[in-house]
């Protein structure tokens, strides 16, 4: 075997299933906005109904988990 004929590429280049692909998935944006948007509504509106719970019941643990669902509803529909 003549040195002209030894590989010295790296393992992982050896297979094809192993590169990276020419084509990118197309990002499906208008899926992802439709999730996160009503995600986010569900979010506020369990919020709502957990923060008037909350209200009537200070000593419990209701009104901090609304206030953090109102706050990741905001963030899910940004």
């Amino acid at each position: 075997m003549s040195a002209s004929e030894i590989d010295l590429r790296p393992n992982d280049e050896y297979h094809e299933s192993m590169l990276p692909s020419k084509t990118s998935s197309p990002k499906n944006w208008r899926l992802n906005a439709i999730i996160a948007r009503s995600v986010g509504i569900i979010a506020i509106a369990l919020g709502f109904v957990l923060g008037m719970y909350g209200l009537d019941h200070p000593e419990s643990h209701w009104l901090q988990t609304s206030l953090a669902l109102l706050v990741t509803g905001m963030c899910a529909q940004g």
